[in-house]
This record gives C-alpha cells, structure tokens and sequence, in this order.
C-alpha cells in the first residue's frame, strides 16, 4: 500500500480544489446567517432566544453535528465519494429553502438542512484530501481545504457590504449564490475518482468476508485504546479552539457591536481584513511550511496570536488600535490555527477503517460544544458585557494552545501507512467478522 502514496497526486491537486469548496461552501452558509441573522429577526419579529437557537441548530453547531454524525460513518461504509457527491444535493435544497423563505418555520428547516450537509461533508472532505495528497505534502494538499474555508467568509462578508441595502433580499441572493457555487461543486466532483486508500482497505474487507455495518467504522474506532488519546487530543485542540470560534463566525457582528462597532458596513469590513488575512496566512504561512518547519512551534505561534487578538479586543478601549489589531492577530492565527492542524491531524493519526468515522465524531463533538454555548451566548453578551464573558473565550484558547503544543505529534514526512504502524505497531488489518 506504501507505494502508491507518491503516486496519487497526478491529478490530486484537481480533486483536492474540488472537495475542499465543502470547507468555502460550510464556511459561507456560517457567515450568510450571520450577516443575516438581525434581518431575518426584524422581518419575522423573533426574539433573541430564537435567534440562539436558529444559531445552535445551524451549520455553525448542532446541525453540522448531526450531518457528522451521520456522514462519517457512512464514508467509511459506501466510500468517500459517495458522501461529497449527495450531501450537496441536501445543501442545495436547504439553500433554496432560505432564499424563497417567508416565514420562520422555512428559514429553520432550511438552516437545519444547510447545517446537516454541511457536517456530512466536511469530515469527508478532510478525510479524502489527506488520503489522497502525497505525504511530502500532505500539510499543503490539507491546507487547501482551509484556504477555501477561508475564502467563504472573506466573500461572504464582501457579500454582505455590497447588498446591505437590499436588507433580507440582498440576504436571499447571498443563499442563492451558495446554492449556485454547491451546484457547481456538485457537477465538478461526479468525474472524481474514490480514494485510492479507501477502495484498498474495501478489497480487504471483502477479501477477509468482513461484514461492514454502518456502525462498523464507530465501534472499531472505539474498540481500539490508543484511539482514545488522540480523540481527547484533538478535541482539546479543536473541540475548545472551535467553541471560541463559532461564536466569532456567527455572533461577530454583536461582539464588535459590543466593543462599540455599530456600523453593519464597518463590521463586515473588519471581517473582510479578518479572513483575508486567514487566507493568506493559510497559504503563505501553513501549506508553504507546515511540511517543512516544525509543526508544534506553528501551531504554538498561531495559537498565541489568537489569544493577543481576543485579549486587546476584550480589554482594550474600542478604538483603530484595539480593532485593527484584533482584525490582523485573529486573522493570521485562524490561518496557521487549530482548524487546519485539526484537518491534517486528525487524518493522520486513525487508521483508514475508521478515519472517518474519527472525522464524524469529532466533528460532531465540537459542534455540539458550539451549540451549547450558541444558545445562551447572545443572551451572556448582553447581560453579562464582553469583558466577564471574554474571560471565558480566552480560557478556552489557552487551554487549547497547551494541549496542542504539549502533544503536537511529529508526523512531517511519513506516508499515513508509516504513521499507523508507529501509532498501532502494524497496518489495522479489516477484521474477518462484523467490526
């Protein structure tokens, strides 16, 4: 099996483009509600709890979540392609749902939709680039994913600029070009092939008379201790990193309004330098060297920034300083962060019979922690102002900045066969009976 993994990148970088938009199309359905959020609450007259919730169930949280929960194990029972090539049929129909709404129930069933799709594809996303890439650079192939990821809400909020004053209409044509980018993805990926690794370890299986259920992938990953490490590894870098960050993607604008940033234009060009940055940091900074340098000091660095970025935005008066420093710090650490380390990580360090199913349920589990805090956060913003709720967010960060450069694992050049030999002492052969 090792000697194919120079050999997949000959038209790897096409495939690796095509099924990273999953990241641009799940970022961009984030910041479409978020920049649309107040609109649609203006016009359908809910109240703040609502606004929690709708938040909590979208692709920012519980929605993605349950699309995770979901789309992981059933990439690795019917293979990668079959995931990213029909979760965006569900996304689509979530988008259209959106931008013909005219009343709340629809805006919530396609906010529901849009997130369910959102977390069944992105796990397969990750999954399949990382198998794909060569190993002299998988960070690079990985990284790609997060640059798209990067470029949703840089458009996004450029979106938002540009139809403001259209009010909820300019937000309809937001969805609606979220719907005509996925089915453009959609028709691109049906000439991709399968992961080569997957259709591999599938002959295995049918080779040994293993029966593979849709919980084969879970029950593996759970049966196996050394699994268990790395879960609480990459939540601890992820699941803690992500909770501050999906308040940011979807409550930004009232954290800046917080900070005394009450223009809606004036927000969504903060946002704009803000992931700007994260995609120039993503190209420049983690696909350049995260297959060269070493990966703990990278992801020291960027973990740091983040916590400069919310520490000034928090503490700091309201002011040119406090928010372009802010807009740059947070920026550039999303770009060389946790969520790139997470895709490459996670990728490496499960075996190929439960890779991911090990996206899934990570996936799923730091939506969750998303969710749960989405739901009461705008109402702990208000109460509580941005100072007292920032000590949480900055706990949050530090936590995941220890975890992730205390446990950082030293995988820059090996082929993901070397990796799961060193982490399990062999291949992880398909069982002959039911996994």
């Amino acid at each position: 099996m090792g000697t194919v993994a120079t050999k997949r990148g000959i038209s790897g970088w096409k495939a690796t483009i095509a099924v990273a938009m999953s990241n641009y199309i799940e970022a961009g359905a984030i910041i479409a509600l978020a920049t649309s959020l107040s609109l649609w609450q203006n016009a359908f007259g809910f109240e703040d709890s609502l606004v929690g919730v709708i938040a909590a169930v979208s692709a920012n949280a519980f929605g993605a979540a349950l699309g995770a929960m979901i789309g992981g194990p059933l990439c690795d029972r019917l293979g990668r392609k079959f995931i990213y090539t029909y979760d965006l049929m569900v996304f689509m129909l979530g988008a259209l749902l959106i931008t013909f709404t005219f009343n709340t129930a629809l805006l919530v069933i396609g906010v529901v939709l849009m997130g369910i799709a959102v977390g069944a594809g992105v796990p397969a996303s990750w999954t399949y680039i990382a198998e794909e890439a060569p190993q002299e650079s998988r960070a690079a192939h990985v990284g790609t994913a997060q640059l798209a990821w990067s470029f949703g809400p840089a458009v996004g909020f450029a979106l938002a600029i540009m139809v403001e004053p259209l009010g909820v209409a300019g937000s309809r044509l937001i969805f609606f070009h979220l719907f005509i980018v996925a089915a453009v993805t959609w028709w691109v990926r049906r000439g991709l092939p399968e992961s080569t690794r997957w259709k591999e370890q599938r002959a295995q299986e049918l080779a040994n008379g293993t029966k593979v259920s849709f919980f084969s992938g879970i029950r593996g990953l759970l049966a196996e201790r050394k699994n268990w490490s790395a879960l609480f590894f990459l939540i601890g870098v992820y699941g803690l990193w992500n909770t501050v960050a999906g308040q940011a993607g979807i409550f930004q604008p009232r954290v800046y309004a917080a900070a005394g940033v009450v223009s809606a234009t004036q927000q969504n060009l903060l946002q704009v330098l803000v992931w700007v940055l994260t995609a120039a940091a993503t190209y420049f900074g983690f696909m350049k060297y995260g297959d060269l340098v070493s990966r703990r000091w990278l992801y020291f660095t960027g973990a740091l920034l983040g916590i400069a970025a919310w520490a000034v935005l928090i503490f700091v008066p309201p002011g040119t300083f406090s928010l372009l420093f802010y807009a740059v710090a947070w920026g550039i650490s999303a770009g060389i962060g946790a969520q790139a380390f997470y895709g490459l990580w996670t990728a490496e360090l499960f075996a190929t019979k439960y890779r991911a199913s090990a996206q899934g349920v990570l996936f799923m589990l730091a939506r969750v922690l998303v969710g749960l805090l989405s739901l009461v956060f705008p109402v702990l913003l208000t109460n509580m102002g941005l100072e007292k709720l920032g000590l949480l967010i900055l706990g949050l960060l530090a936590a995941a900045l220890l975890i992730g450069t205390i446990w950082a694992p030293e995988t820059r050049g090996k082929s993901l066969e070397e990796i799961e030999v060193s982490r399990y002492g062999k291949l992880v052969a398909p069982d002959k009976i039911d996994a």
